[in-house]
């Protein structure tokens, strides 16, 4: 379903393409930079930032790292039917 989906258009493959190398990039420096200021928080206060909420934050950032994941696999099924069109309109 995917595949004929993907396949059906070129543009419309490129849109997703590019909708998810957008999305991957912004979510990934989000991620480092907020990743690193909530480390640096439990370092500096502990549990008790913990129980303030940096434990939830924490898991937070780990559910946007499986969308992150998620953006770069779209990605990368994109790119894959982008090069197999080009490739097999060139033959």
């Amino acid at each position: 379903m995917i595949n004929k989906f993907l396949t059906s258009h070129p543009a419309l493959t490129f849109f997703w393409m590019l909708l998810s190398a957008l999305a991957f990039g912004l979510s990934s420096y989000n991620i480092f930079h907020l990743f690193h200021e909530n480390i640096d928080l439990v370092i500096e206060y502990g549990i008790m930032a913990l129980k303030d909420g940096a434990f939830v934050q924490l898991l937070m950032l780990i559910a946007y790292g499986v969308i992150s994941l998620a953006t770069y696999i779209i990605f990368k099924a994109c790119e894959k039917v982008m090069v197999e069109y080009t490739l097999g309109n060139k033959k």
